[in-house]
């Protein structure tokens, strides 16, 4: 079940850049190709998450392997923690289980169900800094305090899943529920790298 308390959007000087690093996020997309061909994942898409960026701005993408093609885009929170708010130069990543934090890592898309807010899907963790993601109850679930357009307003925060707009979900299910194999979700932050 995916927790029930957001910390709300708000203002602040500097929540991370505004713009992917395409160099970064071409070399993660080469990456995550044979990392699923490897792993018996979906080798047509995988979704990509930097934690690192504007949270108001899109930092979540839906890319083709085969032509590197941004086939989606959206926006997307992270975790908390205790302090109630991370800005960008004091996020914090935690694999431990109540620490209201995102994990950074490879994650697989698992069964959806119907939770708290509605449509979700498990989410497996598939390194070491991830791997309690499933008994954390980290899944991919939409909020309605997610829009579906960029703002200068730093998103709310989640208790550590990687939560999008109803919108966004809506179009990321055609993809996952089609797909034979689970879809790669990889979440990173690329200022720390």
């Amino acid at each position: 079940m995916a927790q029930p308390r957001y910390i709300a959007a708000r203002a602040v000087p500097y929540d991370g850049p505004t713009q992917p690093d395409f160099d970064f996020l071409s070399k993660k997309l080469w990456e995550a190709d044979d990392y699923c061909w490897e792993n018996d994942l979906n080798t047509d898409v995988g979704i990509f998450i930097d934690l690192g960026m504007n949270s108001g701005f899109f930092r979540c993408w839906v890319i083709g392997y085969e032509d590197g093609k941004v086939r989606l885009r959206g926006l997307v929170s992270h975790g908390s923690g205790k302090e109630n708010w991370l800005p960008t130069g004091t996020r914090q990543y935690s694999n431990d289980k109540g620490s209201l934090l995102s994990s950074l890592g490879k994650y697989k898309t698992g069964a959806s169900y119907q939770g708290m807010y509605g449509l979700a899907y498990k989410l497996y963790g598939m390194n070491p800094s991830n791997s309690n993601a499933y008994s954390r109850a980290i899944v991919m679930h939409a909020h309605r305090s997610i829009p579906d357009i960029e703002s200068t307003k730093a998103l709310f925060q989640s208790w550590g899943c990687p939560a999008v707009s109803p919108g966004f979900l809506k179009r990321i299910q055609a993809l996952i529920d089609k797909s034979e194999k689970p879809l790669l979700v990889w979440i990173f932050d690329s200022t720390r790298e």
